[in-house]
């Protein structure tokens, strides 16, 4: 049995001066029930809570770990750099330098804006395309997160050209009616809305593969179909490689699929776990951005020279060590491949979902490829298989709609302990 004690005073104690415990939702393990494990630290493809247990981690801070926790020369950067202060408030060349190797990195951006979020970038992207459209209306997908911006936290209508309602309290009706839904996948339902709000839309916004409601991935032909569609009716088509920018390959999902989108908002990777955005794309586009143009996004501290300087670093990294990719993918492979072998010693074909290092277990025999088979999953079985994962030493997303993320940390020998794990985990819950 792990020994929480530490963690579950601390969580009585956050209960009484954060909402819920936590300062991000899924923290608190509502899901999967018991209380959130408090992490004191964490190194390689290990964290350490504050008990002293250690788990192989799978989560690597919802993506941008991508080298594995504490990377030494990540955090030799950021040391160097808070010597010389945190912020200025002015211009650096250190995100000059971050700048040009997005540009160089990401096939469809031109021009970049650093910001402190992926929040803050899909929330500035979605303004800029309605500012350059003259339109106020955008298309989303059901199951596909875009941060916390009113616009996106929005619940699809009873069709699939009803108007949206908001999904949350706090958004007005009135933002709501500017956001559509459509399924994902499903480009009937796109062209359905395109044409009954035609010359309304100024925007169509995806993860081009979905993480949030685990992982998802576009059917073959879907994402040129939207580009298309786009094409054909003067709309911004926007990725939101916040999860997939730099994980997937070093130009993200775009350079995957070989679809171009007009806009790309970016996070996590980039900052090498420092909090930090990016949107960016075409010249024509981003030229409308404040100062240049009329469209105003501003902040203090985007473009910091921490999250700079940790983000250099990481992104140089990437850049020059194309072999990260493939040895991802090896890695994945073995771990996808060994819980396929434990789903049939247990007599199972729950669905399993990947993409380079992103990959999903879904307790559903249905196939996934949109938020409503993903729904088909049993949540409260996942929550046993979760929690006897914890008693394993693996630590999962604590949802049955994330994606799991792997590290460069994971060599074949933590492989086979995830898959170990997993095993033992299937069999108990049974």
């Amino acid at each position: 049995m792990l020994i929480k004690e530490k963690s579950k005073s601390l969580f009585a104690k956050a209960k009484k001066l954060i909402p819920g415990g936590v300062n991000s939702p899924v923290r608190a393990f509502k899901a999967v029930g018991g209380d959130p494990l408090f992490i004191k630290s964490a190194k390689g493809a290990y964290l350490y809570d504050e008990d002293g247990n250690k788990y192989v981690e799978l989560i690597n801070s919802w993506g941008p770990m991508i080298l594995g926790h504490a990377n030494e020369e990540i955090e030799h950067a950021v040391i160097e750099t808070i010597k010389k202060s945190p912020s200025f408030g002015a211009p650096t060349d250190a995100e000059v330098n971050v700048a040009e190797l997005i540009i160089d990195m990401v096939p469809s951006i031109e021009q970049v804006r650093m910001v402190n979020s992926g929040t803050e970038a899909t929330m500035s992207a979605i303004r800029l395309a309605r500012g350059f459209t003259g339109r106020d209306k955008i298309i989303k997908f059901e199951g596909c997160y875009h941060g916390h911006g009113d616009s996106f936290l929005i619940a699809a209508g009873s069709g699939v050209a009803t108007m949206g309602t908001p999904d949350s309290p706090g958004v007005t009706k009135g933002t709501a009616a500017d956001t559509l839904t459509a399924p994902y996948n499903n480009l009937d339902a796109v062209e359905e809305l395109v044409q009954k709000n035609k010359d309304q839309i100024a925007a169509i916004i995806i993860e081009p593969v979905a993480g949030n409601m685990g992982c998802v991935l576009p059917k073959k032909g879907y994402l040129e179909g939207l580009r298309k569609i786009c094409d054909n009716h003067g709309i911004i088509y926007i990725f939101d490689e916040v999860m997939t920018g730099f994980r997937l390959a070093k130009g993200g999902a775009q350079e995957v699929f070989n679809v171009m989108p007009d806009l790309t908002t970016l996070g996590k990777i980039i900052g090498g776990g420092m909090p930090v955005g990016a949107y960016g794309g075409k010249k024509e586009i981003m030229k409308y951005v404040s100062p240049e143009g009329p469209v105003y996004q501003a902040g203090t501290l985007s473009g910091n020279p921490i999250a700079m300087s940790a983000g250099f670093v990481m992104l140089n990294h990437l850049n020059t060590h194309g072999e990260i990719y493939s040895n991802l993918d090896d890695i994945a492979t073995r771990i996808i491949n060994g819980f396929n072998v434990n789903l049939s010693k247990v007599g199972k074909n729950y669905t399993m979902n990947s993409i380079g290092s992103m990959l999903s277990l879904f307790f559903t025999e249905n196939e996934v490829s949109d938020f409503e088979s993903a729904k088909t999953s049993d949540t409260d079985l996942f929550g046993r298989y979760f929690n006897a994962m914890l008693e394993n030493g693996v630590y999962i997303a604590p949802s049955q709609f994330e994606s799991l993320f792997l590290s460069t940390s994971i060599d074949e020998r933590i492989a086979d302990l995830i898959i170990e794990a997993n095993l033992k985990s299937l069999e108990r819950i049974l």
